[in-house]
């Protein structure tokens, strides 16, 4: 039976405070921990950047967004792991590799937390006025 892979991340703002998140996903493949590294790192923005929501990973901003939220979340590491099975999507870490390739390849889509923050209030506000 093989390892499961648990794909660890977190966000950073700008004054380096911290919300870690992380995913388990299953290796019926047996890829290796370097293999898996290699690939992603090559697909992120300067080896450790990637959209959260652009690869259906939980997205960890802070509560309250403010000046210093930008939109980036950070790989940190890959390791093997006994525990269950936590990716929603039910994707194994080598359909989850091919994801993040796919969306690299397209280029990852900048935004402003700011925006989507201004644009989630006016669509609560329209919902409550209808």
């Amino acid at each position: 039976m093989s390892k499961n892979i648990l794909f660890n991340y977190l966000y950073r703002d700008a004054s380096n405070y911290k919300s870690w998140g992380e995913v388990i996903f299953a290796n019926p493949d047996n890829l290796t921990l370097i293999e898996i590294e290699n690939r992603l790192r090559k697909s992120f923005d300067y080896e450790m950047y990637f959209i959260a929501d652009q690869i259906n990973v939980g997205i960890l901003f802070f509560e309250d967004i403010t000046d210093d939220d930008h939109c980036y979340h950070e790989f940190y590491s890959c390791e093997f792991s006994e525990n269950v099975l936590s990716d929603p999507l039910n994707r194994t870490i080598k359909l989850f590799i091919e994801q993040v390739e796919g969306v690299s390849l397209h280029g990852w889509r900048l935004f402003d937390p700011m925006d989507r923050e201004i644009t989630s209030i006016l669509q609560s506000l329209r919902k409550q006025v209808t």
